[in-house]
């Protein structure tokens, strides 16, 4: 398979890459400015939305808040949503502390953590999708190893569960170019969004591992 070096950048229509994506991919962005972030994540989570699927956001508040704004302006009444729980929005903050140990995320409770989210989102039976900032935060203390644990541990519990999930990284917290110095990170994801998308109406992507 490709390196995250080697691989080809493809170019797809937003709802079509979103719409399309398998309920197993862990797909990463590791972007520019909160512009391009925010550009990509509004397309995950609309298309979700728009396909009648649940979608988990666990994001910093300034995150949270400003893709409040953006599905309100795009249409999507958030309070509804969020009060029929097709809408789950949680803060990354609080939800990490939930199972952190002496700076170390313990497996057992994160297992315990995430199953209760995941347990309410599919209440309803409804397909899944999830957004998760953890990791980032994690990255921007330079925590590297508890980073990667983390990142280890979604993956181990997605093997268990049918559900897309998508995280991303500030490219300000790499100090190398990115292919080198977040080789660790995208080789534990499926796919790669670049993080220069400059538009909501295009996202390039290739195969992360």
């Amino acid at each position: 398979m490709e390196s995250p070096a080697n691989a080809q950048w493809q170019m797809a229509d937003p709802h079509v890459f979103w719409g399309e994506i398998a309920p197993t991919e862990h797909v990463v962005q590791i972007y520019e400015n909160d512009e391009s972030f925010l550009n990509v994540l509004g397309g995950f989570v609309s298309s979700g939305l728009t396909a009648g699927e649940c979608v988990v956001l666990i994001a910093t508040t300034p995150h949270l808040n400003a893709l409040t704004d953006l599905l309100n302006k795009d249409g999507f009444c958030v309070a509804e949503l969020a009060a029929d729980d097709q809408l789950i929005l949680l803060d990354a903050e609080q939800t990490l502390a939930q199972f952190m140990v002496n700076g170390w995320p313990e497996a057992q409770l994160f297992n315990t953590c995430v199953s209760g989210i995941i347990k309410r989102a599919k209440d309803r039976n409804r397909p899944v999708r999830a957004f998760g900032e953890m990791v980032a935060l994690l990255w921007a203390k330079k925590e590297a190893a508890a980073t990667v644990h983390l990142e280890n541990l979604w993956n181990r519990f997605c093997e268990t569960q049918a559900f897309c999930l998508f995280c991303a990284y500030p490219k300000i917290g790499f100090t190398q170019d990115v292919n080198t110095s977040a080789h660790t990170i995208c080789c534990a994801h499926s796919k790669m969004i670049s993080g220069e998308q400059k538009s909501a109406t295009r996202i390039f992507y290739k195969t992360a591992v």
